[in-house]
């Protein structure tokens, strides 16, 4: 048991360093989080059981591996002898489990890991398991299938396939839609490899043949990137001649969160009149209304017109973009007057793009704003009607010139005012360092003593403009969030994540609600989390791919500790006189050394956002925070704040690694000794033995020299495995950002001076 043990420790200390292939401290910034990079397969058929596969960065000691949707159940395969095969699970997928894209994670020794999609579909799958870079060694694919697959760099995927004359086939490829990096061109060719239509932006081909035979897809990157970040699904589909083909599902942008309104019918009432003729009128609407249209054919123009009266107020709001379509909606409102020569058309009002609620990063030198927009190319703007008549809207994709897609929908409506918000949240980032362009996924994985900080924005609707508190439930024991409002007209609140110390390992998936009062009385709306999609060291180097997530997992690891927690000297409400000066003394518990003296730290929180940067020192267990609530007018009132800034900590990685190792090639070496001395007492054995005895101790002798060769194999891996998990156990300085946990502050009324 005790070898078997050995060999069980060498294999998963080995697996984790084949998730951690990607050099961990590369980048030097932020602390080591958990990511799952691949899964292979990247989905899976309903009421099927598919193995995976996955790879990743710093994902130790996995417990399991964890869908969004309770229907996909995972365990570790494991070997004849019973133990676990490395980095790979029997994945199930329930017969009622929902069609569509779901949340891959794994539970891991830092907690829990970034995501990466999962598409469970209707059709069978196969996983392409050779090469294909050529005619002659084209996989056959049957039709109606979804074939998963890994580009090969620097060369094109064939695909064979048969089909009938006249039969529809709709060939799909998702990519970009399921995390990969590919950017994928599409190709249909002849059995001879000769191209009959080409896809270059990501669409699909509608392929009609004109006779029986072989048939090939091509598949290649852009610019023939390809290896195991640039993974693909492929689906050939037979459809009716006139039946409407979905494409394979695709992640949310970070724009789509503001989608749809609430209350918003699944379909619309009224449907834009087809065909729409250029020259023909305009279709005539009655307001409110709600429409359902699509961008097609090229330069496509759709006119609608409706009567109004002065002093009405409308809101017309379109999503495109929003819904998925590589679109930018315009649009222009005329006034129309009839003349007897015509009409005559003024303009009125001109909408175009939601404005990102915060400044977007530049990718220039210097952090200038989150690498996440939750802007749009979508419309949500006002009309006021300053006169009575008839109305003309004027609805384009503004760069649809050469855009000829059927699925380029929309869906316009124009409502009278119903004031509310929508909101989404990513985890902070800030240079670290000048010069620092990183755009890291980062889950919520809390370290013991650890506070995270989540930047909430909102996209407000029809005029509202109240404050919003930010709230977060079902979190795990120890782990408590406190958000920090959005105050009235502005766009931007925090959400702070804090774990204690001792909080126990635990995995929950947590709600973000955003609370408001809205004509009177309250309303909750649930938000979203974006991320990224991959971790980008350098924005300069490689652009940003941020997306919604399905669910918000919320862990702690329960082990590794935060090398420091700033927090407040007592857990109470800290009181101040409005006008008067405050002192809040702030604790440091230092589990780790620091390149640098000091730390300099900003304030978040409504009210105290203008506090200059201070200095706190990283070599004592005591400072102070001091506010002139004259100079910042601190209005009487309660207020949460927090402090945060970067420090460069000496961190190790993964400690425990190293005595685990070590205790590892003790064992071997133990193991060895005996094997040579058991090889030592045979060949003595054998000089001495009877000629009778001679041939079965020779025979005992060669199963023991194999013995001390595997045994000595062993101690070669596990020394080997020693020094590596020394070197990277090493203390590395790796930039961070250091929130303090929250502080509440009550401030007071000035009293009054006494009128003699």
């Amino acid at each position: 048991m005790t070898n078997f043990k050995s060999l069980l420790q060498i294999t998963m200390i080995a697996a984790a360093l084949c998730l951690n292939a990607a050099p961990a401290f590369s980048q030097a910034v932020c602390l080591p989080a958990p990511r799952l990079l691949t899964t292979t397969p990247m989905g899976g058929q309903v009421g099927s059981t598919v193995e995976v596969t996955i790879t990743g960065d710093n994902l130790e000691d996995l417990d399991e591996l964890r869908f969004s949707h309770p229907a996909i159940t995972a365990v570790p395969k494991v070997d004849a002898s019973g133990a676990p095969v490395a980095n790979t699970f029997l994945v199930t997928i329930a017969a009622d489990c929902p069609a569509g894209l779901h949340e891959a994670r794994v539970m891991s020794r830092l907690g829990i890991s970034s995501s990466r999609v999962f598409h469970v579909g209707q059709w069978p799958e196969v996983l392409r398991n050779k090469a294909n870079t050529s005619v002659e060694t084209a996989w056959a694919l049957p039709l109606n299938t979804v074939c998963n697959a890994t580009m090969t760099r620097q060369a094109v995927d064939h695909y064979a396939f048969q089909a009938k004359a006249g039969q529809r086939i709709v060939i799909d490829c998702a990519a970009k839609g399921i995390d990969s990096k590919l950017q994928a061109v599409l190709i249909v060719a002849d059995a001879q490899g000769n191209d009959l239509m080409v896809e270059r932006r990501g669409g699909v081909i509608d392929f009609t043949p004109e006779q029986d035979g072989t048939y090939m897809v091509k598949i290649h990157d852009l610019t023939f990137n390809g290896g195991p970040e640039c993974f693909y699904r492929l689906c050939l589909q037979t459809a009716a001649p006139d039946e409407r083909v979905p494409r394979l599902p695709s992640t949310e942008s970070v724009s789509s969160f503001s989608w749809p309104p609430i209350g918003l019918p699944a379909e619309a009432a009224l449907a834009e009149a087809a065909p729409d003729d250029p020259a023909g009128d305009p279709q005539q609407i009655t307001l409110p209304c709600d429409l359902s249209g699509r961008f097609f054919p090229a330069a496509d123009v759709d006119r609608f017109e409706f009567t109004a009266s002065k002093g009405e107020v409308w809101w017309i709001e379109v999503a495109s973009e929003r819904l998925g379509r590589p679109t930018d909606p315009s649009i222009i409102v005329q006034r129309v007057q009839k003349t007897d020569d015509g009409e005559t058309l003024t303009d009125v009002a001109e909408l175009s793009d939601i404005p990102s609620p915060v400044k977007v990063s530049s990718n220039g030198y210097a952090y200038d704003g989150p690498p996440y927009n939750a802007g749009s190319a979508d419309i949500n703007g006002k009309l006021e009607i300053k006169e009575d008549g008839v109305y003309r809207v004027q609805l384009t994709d503004l760069f649809g010139g050469t855009r000829t897609d059927p699925g380029n929908v929309y869906r316009l409506i124009i409502r009278r005012a119903q004031p509310d918000f929508s909101i989404v949240s990513w985890a902070l980032h800030m240079e670290l360092r000048n010069g620092d362009r990183n755009a890291l996924s980062k889950p919520i994985a809390l370290r013991g003593g650890a506070t995270m900080a989540f930047e909430v924005v909102v996209i407000r609707r029809d005029g509202f403009d109240g404050p919003i508190d930010l709230r977060m439930e079902n979190l795990p024991e120890g782990v408590t969030a406190t958000g920090l409002t959005i105050p009235a007209g502005k766009s931007r609140g925090i959400m702070l994540f804090t774990a204690a110390p001792e909080a126990p390992r635990g995995l929950t998936s947590a709600k973000l609600l955003g609370v408001a009062t809205i004509n009177g009385e309250s309303v909750t709306r649930e938000g979203r989390v974006a991320s990224m999609a991959w971790p980008v060291p350098n924005a300069w180097s490689e652009i940003p791919a941020p997306r919604l997530l399905a669910d918000i997992p919320v862990s702690v690891s329960g082990g590794e500790l935060a090398p420091i927690t700033l927090a407040p000297a007592e857990d109470k409400i800290y009181e101040a006189v409005a006008g008067q000066t405050l002192t809040i003394p702030l604790a440091h518990s230092r589990r780790s050394e620091f390149s640098g003296p000091k730390i300099s730290l900003k304030t978040f929180g409504a009210g105290f956002e203008g506090t200059p940067a201070f200095d706190v020192p990283l070599d004592a267990d005591a400072s102070e925070a001091t506010f002139d609530l004259a100079k910042l007018k601190v209005a009487p009132g309660e207020y949460t704040i927090a402090f945060y800034g970067s420090a460069v900590a000496k961190y190790r990685y993964h400690p425990e690694s190293v005595t685990i190792a070590e205790a590892v090639l003790k064992t071997a070496q133990d193991k060895a000794t005996a094997a040579a001395a058991e090889v030592t007492k045979l060949t003595e054995s054998v000089g001495t033995a009877a000629p009778e005895d001679k041939a079965a101790l020779e025979a005992s002798l060669e199963m023991a020299k194999k013995q001390q060769q595997a045994a000595d194999a062993e101690v070669a891996a596990a020394d080997k495995n020693l020094k590596t998990v020394t070197a990277k156990a090493a203390p590395k300085d790796i930039v961070d950002i250091v929130v303090s946990s929250p502080i509440h502050i009550r401030v007071q009324p000035a009293a009054e001076t006494v009128q003699k």
